[in-house]
């Protein structure tokens, strides 16, 4: 149910997929050894290390570190805006 002041709005799968492109982006902790599956460009990296992987709003690959804060500085120099993930 909603009020008179709201608007119910479905977004198709596409739809959704594509929001916050381009002006949305996820830092998300990861180990070594997941970020050749999403880095698979990537050099080799170490087994065991604590790296930080900058998304996009789609989830496509950015940016690889091992600093979230570098994950963050490179969000903001793009005009992103980070998202927690949970």
């Amino acid at each position: 149910m909603t009020n008179a002041n709201e608007i119910e709005t479905a977004l198709t799968p596409q739809e959704f997929a594509h929001l916050g492109d381009g002006a949305i982006a996820y830092v998300k902790a990861i180990n070594s050894e997941d970020a050749t599956r999403l880095f698979p460009q990537a050099a080799s990296v170490p087994p065991g290390l604590k790296l930080f992987a900058l998304v996009g709003a789609d989830g496509s690959p950015i940016l690889l570190t091992d600093s979230k804060d570098a994950a963050l500085a490179n969000a903001w120099q793009h005009q992103l805006t980070t998202v927690s993930l949970h």
